[in-house]
Formats: structure tokens, C-alpha cells, sequence
């Protein structure tokens, strides 16, 4: 049993990398690995992470090898590989094969359980899982996806995902477990007009889990970000837990702090490749862990078409001048070209510099930016996958990788839109851990 003494003997500088005889976890439906890194940073040992998307596990594959070059001192072969002077191959090889192999590309289901079992049973080689994270994807249970649906969604499969979670808790009876969610689970209802989320809570406690929940918004965190999530935090029955809630943070800043260091480019500009940030000193970025020994990455702007350039210059104008949002009807009709003018009127909107959080970054921001127009007239664009991983509090040492061998903006926009903010999951993390030790 691990003590208290053991666990703090344990625990790393959050830059030194993925931790070994340390509290373990499961990832599940881990995406490009949000709330994984903020366990990492806290200390806590991946021990496997299951995704069905080939681009988010390339990405998951190159953070693990970073996490074991950091911890054992060649951090310098990730430098290479952020300038292109080594292939991703090449980065992977210089790991031991197990780090490489924790990623598990799989689709969670019933039929794939016993495959994805077998690849971790080999990873644990004998050893008990403590923690078991990750949330089924959200689309489901979302409100602006049930909006957009005529069914509402209550035949969407992944509604019932969470029963392959329950079947990865039977089978490793972890101590606790980290369930998390978009905040429209609480309203989400099968055809029978009864509750997703009480039925998952439900089935958790007939396997053998006491749960609690708390609705967050990611700002209370530090995480310059109006984000709601729900957060369902389960423990073994009979061990006496309670849900460990996450220490908040106020870091009185406002979004400017995402953009201030970043290189100035227009639409169309930059690149994929590092680039130095200016130096100015950050107490939010680096508090928040964003601050990296690395140049940044994927600060590339989309090309805009004139039409687009031109309502981006009213948005950010209106906004300078009044501090409203620009309202499609208000537009000139030679700029009106979407035929939907009644609903998501506020399509074009700006990344507000000077207040404390942003709009809510989602999955939709690899479709186009309009909903994310840079503050900057000058800039004139919509933001960066660099911007938005800052949103989202990802460290800027973070790579995102494609499906393939190639760099892809619409599979880099897709892993930060749908991720949990790293601070945010770092927090969690800790309240966990605090548990643990009392």
C-alpha cells in the first residue's frame, strides 16, 4: 500500500517527465491527451491511453516520448524533432517500445474490450490500476448538438458509452475514478425522458463506486476560458473517500496574456516549424505551466477570403468601440453569405483581449475560425492552433501531430478543440492526490 511518504518521494517537477512507481492511470477516450498531461504534471504514471483516432494518437505517442527523453535527460532529440531534423519515427525509436505501445488504438466497444484489455494486462505486467480517467466523446450529450439534431440525439451509441467505462472499472477495480463531461450531461435524456447521467451513476454504484459531481467552469481554475464541464469522481465503497475538490485560482490576468509573446502574422502567415516567442515575462503562463524550454509550434494562420477579412475588421472595430458583438443581420448584404440568418447569429466573434476569459473552444474551431477572430486589426485573422492550445492551457512544448506523416491543422484544431484544459485536469489531479494521502 502506498504511503503518504512514498507518494511525495515520488513526486517530479512537472517538466521532468512520466513518473515510475508513482500512482497510475488508465485514459480512456483520451483524445490528444488533455487530461492525461495534467495528471502527468501532478505525478501520476500513464500507464496505457485508449483513442480511436489515429491523428490524436500520434500526438499522444509524441508526448509519451517526450515525457521519457525529458525524465532521462535527451530532451535535445525533441528539439530535433520540433525543426524537422528527425523523422517522428526516429523520435519514437529513441523510447523504449512500451512508451510507444501505451497509446492503444482502438474504438471502445463491446466488441473491442477484450483486445484493448489484453494490451494493457501487458503493460500493468502484474500491477493494480489506481486511476481511471477520461470521459466518452461529448457530442451526445451536448446541448448545441442535441439543438442540431431532429432526434436530439437519443439514438446516438456513444449515449451509451459509459457502459464500456463500467467494464473497464470491473475488470481493474481502480481505487478511483475521473469521469468528465460537457455540462449538457445533466440534461440529457434516453427516449424514455429518463436521465443519462443518473443512470451512469447508477451503474457505478451497483459495480461498487460511491460518486460525487461538481459542475466547473474552467475559469475558477486559472484557465482563461467561460468552459463548463462536469466532473463525476468515483471512489471504491467502503474506503472512506469524498470527492476531493479542486483548489481554485484566480490569476487576475485577462486573455491578452495568451497572445502577448507570440510572433505578430497576418492571415495566411506563419508556421508549423518553431518560432521564438518575445521575451516578456508571463507570471500567468507560467503559474499555469504554459511556459515552455522550447520554441513554440503551430503558430499558422489559416488563409481568409476577402469576404471574411472584411467582417473580421467589423467585429474587432464594433468590439473596440463599444464592446458588442457583431450580429450577422447588421452586416452589409454584400457580406451576407450564409443562407441560415435566424440561428448562430454571432458566427463572427472575437477572442475579447481584454477580458478575464474567452468564448468556449470546441471541436467546430477545425472547421473555420470565424468564432475565434484574433483581437489584433493588424493581425487580421482568425486565431492559431498555437492561441487556441494556449485557451486550453496546453504547455507550448505540446506538439499535435496528423493522421499521417505530414502536419495537419484540421487534425491539430480538432484534438485542442475537443480536449479537457490541461490546468483544468492538473487540478483535478491534485485534488485526488490530496485524497489519497489523507
Amino acid at each position: 500500500m502506498l504511503t503518504k511518504i512514498t507518494i511525495l518521494q515520488d513526486v517530479l517537477d512537472t517538466r521532468k517527465g512520466i513518473m515510475y512507481n508513482s500512482l497510475n492511470f488508465i485514459d480512456l477516450f483520451a483524445g490528444g491527451g488533455g487530461l492525461s498531461e495534467g495528471f502527468i504534471q501532478e505525478g501520476f504514471e500513464p500507464v496505457a491511453h485508449v483513442e480511436s483516432d489515429v491523428a490524436a494518437c500520434n500526438t499522444l505517442r509524441t508526448r509519451m516520448a517526450y515525457h521519457s527523453l525529458v525524465r532521462t535527460g535527451r530532451e535535445d532529440l525533441y528539439a530535433d524533432y520540433l525543426a524537422g531534423e528527425i523523422s517522428r519515427d526516429q523520435l519514437h525509436d529513441a523510447v523504449p517500445r512500451t512508451v510507444i505501445e501505451s497509446v492503444i488504438n482502438e474504438e471502445i466497444s463491446p466488441d473491442s474490450l477484450i483486445r484493448i484489455y489484453r494490451r494493457i494486462d501487458s503493460l500493468l505486467r502484474g500491477r493494480k490500476v489506481d486511476v481511471l480517467v477520461g470521459g466518452p466523446p461529448c457530442q451526445a450529450y451536448s446541448i448545441v448538438g442535441r439543438a442540431r439534431d431532429p432526434e436530439r440525439m437519443v439514438e446516438d451509441e456513444r449515449n451509451h458509452l459509459y457502459k464500456c467505462y463500467a467494464e473497464f472499472l470491473t475488470k481493474y477495480r481502480p481505487k478511483r475514478f475521473v469521469f468528465e463531461n460537457v455540462a449538457g450531461i445533466l440534461s440529457a435524456k434516453n427516449r424514455e425522458g429518463q436521465g443519462y447521467f443518473d443512470s451512469i451513476r447508477s451503474l457505478f454504484h451497483q459495480i461498487g463506486y460511491e460518486s460525487g459531481y461538481v459542475q466547473f467552469r474552467s475559469s475558477d481554475f486559472g484557465v482563461l476560458q467561460n468552459r463548463k464541464r462536469v466532473v463525476l469522481i468515483g471512489w471504491r465503497k467502503g474506503t472512506g473517500a469524498s470527492y476531493p475538490e479542486p483548489e481554485k485560482w484566480d490569476p487576475n490576468t485577462t486573455v491578452r496574456e495568451i497572445f502577448s509573446d507570440l510572433p505578430f502574422i497576418g492571415a495566411g502567415e506563419g508556421s508549423v516549424l518553431p518560432c521564438d516567442i518575445r521575451a516578456e515575462e508571463s507570471r500567468w503562463r507560467q503559474e499555469a505551466g504554459i511556459a515552455g524550454s522550447f520554441p513554440v509550434t503551430w503558430h499558422v494562420a489559416r488563409p481568409h477570403t476577402e469576404n471574411d477579412l472584411k467582417i473580421y475588421r467589423i467585429a474587432v472595430n464594433q468590439w473596440n468601440e463599444s464592446e458588442s458583438r457583431l450580429h450577422y443581420s447588421a452586416l452589409p448584404s454584400s457580406l451576407k453569405t450564409h443562407r441560415n440568418r435566424d440561428s448562430f447569429v454571432d458566427r463572427f466573434k472575437v477572442v475579447a483581449a481584454n477580458l478575464p476569459t474567452s468564448q468556449t473552444v470546441v471541436a467546430h474551431i477545425c472547421k473555420d475560425g470565424h468564432y475565434y477572430i484574433h483581437p489584433d486589426l493588424e493581425q487580421n485573422r482568425s486565431i492559431t492552433p498555437r492561441e487556441a492550445a494556449r485557451l486550453q492551457t496546453f504547455p507550448d512544448d505540446y506538439y499535435f501531430e496528423g493522421a499521417n506523416c505530414k502536419p495537419a491543422r484540421t487534425h491539430a484544431f480538432r484534438q485542442i478543440g475537443n480536449a479537457v484544459p490541461v490546468l483544468l485536469a492538473r487540478k483535478i489531479a491534485a485534488g485526488v492526490k490530496r485524497d489519497w494521502e489523507a
